[in-house]
């Protein structure tokens, strides 16, 4: 909706240029347009719909394919437009860096809005098209320039345009900067309240920083309103505590100052001030733009009917609801400034009619003196008796006021969370999880309640730790799910590490059955006399509710009949596990083969949740081994991707790790589609990723095109790089990663190479070059014969767990103990915090990190 006020702006400012097309004297000043600006009448309104859809019907997803060749300019492009006057945003690119491809995909999203207010927004690659003075300097590289009639008019720093609304929010800004005042203190207010008054009236905006949407959707209604209204911008100072707004508030706030009018009941003629009356929704384009026909609404509307007769408010009123007072003949003056007193407190929240009884049509018994109809219920009107104007205010007042309270603290806090799990986690931070379907485990309970179940799981968390709480309520859940389905040999346990640090410190003493907690969450499965097995697969109930499902089976099962052989390879394990199919792997083994066995029982003890694994002996395997021609001992691989008719085989090893890295290794797809949750199975292989981006079918002739791409990738035999593909129709995200990595984003199918064990840099395969095996190939060589120039680089960044495991109590302790003086001890303290954490011989450095993508 908001694209709509937007093209209503360029509209109106289209047709004063067609005349002129651009002028010379700073063509796109702000003042050329004035006199047609904010001229948006609902014919007009009707009409950019219409435009709109219009857009989207013909060329909208055309535009869309082709926004970043759209942006890129060259030298000559520059030039010439520099030297028309015409208004310009542009990137000039050294590099190419994870912080710089973010800034050039909101780059692309910014050039659609800012076109429409005239502005061409482009990015020129100094590589292919060097401009003196802005490709040679390395400071340039961290800044974007604003072009205005033929001369650079302002520059910024990428931290101020770092997305969409920031940059289209500075840019009008920039734009704007003789129309939109800004003010610091009461006084600065008074001078241009002074100045204004009987002439014009002022929209007083209060936002919390630059560049935010709320600054966007400002300078997007000042762009439109600019000639009718005085817009003024402020973002602190003493100017707020007049206002009656703390300035640690967080939310941002409009003010209409009616300074147009000559005295009011509120105001009488001779006060310094105008009125003002307070916005009282979320700031947006569209709510300022709604807010603001409601101020142009009459004061107060009189009628002579009974207000169920009076129609439904039309647009662009019909979401507000509508007052009615009652007016006797006897007292028609007095009402109507009573009605207008009130009228003026309600501005921006209803609607205020007065009707007038001295009319035969109005029914209304005498004993009502006013009435009311909200707008979502529809024509019903309810009729009141009211004593005070206070009790009309209260009614539409009190509940919003206690909403705009709770939202002032839901943001207060919420802005400072730089997570989006984070986020979350505080917006739910009122639904008190119910713990009734866990166990909590102490240092005092854990080997008792440990001992009670044949599968024990386990949480480890901490409270402060988003992700933690996050999972916890799915691990709940998934605990839940266990019971209604009278799952009763499974412990789900949880606990606090916070609260128990020698427990999940695993301190000398505690003789618990795992290494030291190192990460959270972290979830182990521990069983009687076996090592505790740790759960490495993606956060989320249902993966966690498979792995337990599985886990619950024999691990190898021990297979006795033909018939159980056919079901362990044909059906489903477990109802629960309906619509998925796992991997199978089979062991066969002859009586005389106990040391293969022994590796082969461990190494499938080891894949316990992952794989399902099934073991034959003595008569039985001579048969199986005949229907799949093999020679025992063998290993039988069902991945879950594959036939059952053409298993992998695989000989036994001399260690069950050998053997373990084998399965894995065979039971990757071929060129298998990376998704969120697979990603860090594939990472963790270390290998580079020869990475095919394949865009949405939009019928069965683009399946065919996408799957013969797929079939071309099979062919890339290698065995340094992973062919693997994503479609981003069903993964948006690799948008995204795509773009990070080259700084644009491609046409598609785009295919690049990535991750590579030796460096950071990115190739990609020639663009517009069809992808066949034996061209691919080729490009690959020249990658390693090092005639292929990188087309982006990875970013350095790590992803550490949120939280090393710290001991608090050990730090306690050791303080209490301290033989040192008072004094000497209170200014070592922070040291002791600092240096007394658990040491890091102590960490298990062998657990695999959890990737949280």
């Amino acid at each position: 909706m908001e694209f709509i006020w937007d093209l209503c702006a360029f509209s109106s400012k289209k047709s004063k240029m067609a005349s002129s097309d651009l002028p010379p004297n700073d063509p796109l000043s702000p003042r050329t347009h004035t006199s047609q600006r904010g001229q948006c009448s609902l014919l007009r309104i009707w009409v950019c719909v219409a435009a709109v859809l219009l857009w989207f019907s013909s060329a909208g997803c055309h535009e869309k394919a082709n926004m970043s060749n759209r942006i890129e300019i060259t030298a000559a492009d520059f030039h010439e437009r520099l030297l028309s006057g015409k208004m310009m945003f542009l990137y000039f690119q050294q590099q190419v860096s994870p912080t710089i491809s973010l800034f050039l995909m909101e780059l692309e999203k910014s050039a659609e809005a800012l076109q429409d207010y005239g502005v061409l927004v482009g990015k020129v690659t100094c590589k292919k098209e060097p401009i003196e003075a802005y490709c040679t300097d390395t400071k340039q590289q961290h800044r974007a320039f604003l072009f205005r009639g033929s001369k650079e008019f302002l520059r910024f720093s990428l931290d101020t345009v770092f997305d969409v609304n920031s940059i289209v929010a500075e840019v009008l800004f920039a734009i704007l900067h003789d129309e939109v005042k800004y003010v610091h203190t009461d006084g600065d207010l008074l001078t241009l309240e002074k100045a204004a008054k009987g002439t014009k009236d002022f929209v007083l905006g209060y936002v919390r920083s630059l560049g935010t949407q709320e600054h966007r959707s400002l300078m997007e209604t000042a762009y439109v309103y600019g000639s009718k209204y005085q817009f003024i911008l402020i973002t602190g100072g003493p100017v707020l505590k007049e206002l009656g707004v703390n300035e640690s508030s967080q939310l941002s706030r409009v003010w209409f100052v009616h300074c147009r009018v000559h005295g009011t009941v509120m105001t009488p003629v001779t006060s310094e001030r105008c009125p003002l009356t307070r916005m009282r929704t979320a700031l947006s384009t569209l709510s300022l733009h709604t807010f603001l026909q409601l101020m142009e609404a009459p004061l107060v509307s009189e009628v002579f009917i009974d207000p169920s007769s009076v129609p439904l408010p039309q647009f662009p009123y019909q979401l507000t609801p509508q007052v009615f007072l009652f007016s006797h003949p006897a007292t028609k003056h007095l009402d109507l400034d009573t009605a207008s007193a009130l009228a003026w407190r309600l501005r921006g929240l209803a609607l205020l009619l007065l009707v007038h009884r001295q009319s035969p049509a109005v029914k209304t018994p005498d004993k009502y003196n006013a009435a009311y109809r909200l707008p979502e219920k529809s024509s019903e009107v309810k009729y009141l008796t009211l004593h005070s104007l206070d009790d009309v205010l209260e009614l539409f007042t009190k509940q919003q006021e206690e909403e705009e309270e709770e939202e002032e603290e839901e943001d207060s806090h919420s802005g400072e969370l730089d997570d989006e799990v984070a986020a979350e986690v505080y917006r739910n931070r009122g639904h008190f999880l119910d713990l009734d379907s866990v166990t909590q485990l102490t240092s005092d309970n854990f080997h008792s309640e440990v001992a009670q179940s044949g599968l024990t799981v386990v949480l480890f968390y901490l409270k402060w730790d988003a992700v933690s709480m996050a999972f916890l309520r799915s691990f709940i859940e998934v605990a839940e799910k266990l019971e209604d389905s009278r799952v009763d040999d499974i412990q789900m346990c949880v606990v606090d590490c916070g609260e128990w640090t020698y427990l999940c410190a695993a301190q000398p003493g505690t003789a618990v059955p795992f290494q030291p907690i190192t990460e959270f969450p972290s979830v182990l499965l521990i069983q009687p006399q076996q090592a505790a097995q740790r759960y490495t697969g993606p956060l989320t109930r249902e993966a966690l509710h498979r792995f337990i499902i599985m886990s619950r089976m024999a691990s190898p099962l021990l297979l006795s009949t033909n018939e159980e052989v056919t079901s362990f390879l044909q059906e489903v394990p477990h109802p629960d596990l309906a619509g998925y199919r796992p991997h199978k792997v089979l062991g066969l083994f002859r009586t005389e083969s106990q040391t293969d066995l022994s590796v082969f029982t461990e190494a499938a003890k080891l894949l316990t949740g992952e794989v399902l694994t099934g073991l034959l002996r003595d008569g039985l395997v001579e048969k199986w081994a005949v229907e799949y021609d093999v020679v025992p001992p063998a290993v039988l691989l069902f991945p879950s991707w594959g036939k059952l008719s053409h298993p992998s085989v695989l000989p036994v090893t001399s260690s069950s790790k050998d053997l373990l890295t084998q399965i894995h290794t065979t039971l990757l797809q071929p060129v298998p589609e990376l998704t969120v949750e697979n990603l860090p199975s594939f990472l963790s292989l270390g290998k580079a990723l020869l990475l095919l981006f394949v865009g949405e079918e939009e019928d069965e002739i683009g399946q065919r095109q996408n799957q013969a791409l797929v079939d071309q990738m099979r062919g890339v035999r290698t065995e340094r790089y992973l062919p693997c593909w994503i479609h981003l129709g069903r993964t948006p995200a690799g948008l995204s990663v795509l773009g990070s990595y080259l700084g644009s984003l491609p046409p598609l199918p785009a295919l690049v190479l990535t991750h590579l064990p030796s460096g950071d840099e990115v190739y990609q395969y020639p663009p517009n070059t069809p992808i066949l095996a034996g061209s691919v190939l080729q490009w690959l060589q020249s990658v390693e014969d090092g005639t292929e120039s990188p087309a982006g680089m990875l970013g350095g960044d790590s992803w550490p767990p949120a939280f090393e495991f710290y001991d608090f109590l050990k730090v306690m302790d050791m303080q209490e103990v301290d033989p040192r003086p008072p004094e000497e001890e209170e200014v070592k303290t922070e040291e002791h915090l600092v240096t007394k954490a658990m040491p890091y011989d102590r960490l298990d450095v062998n657990s695999k990190f959890h990737s949280e993508l």
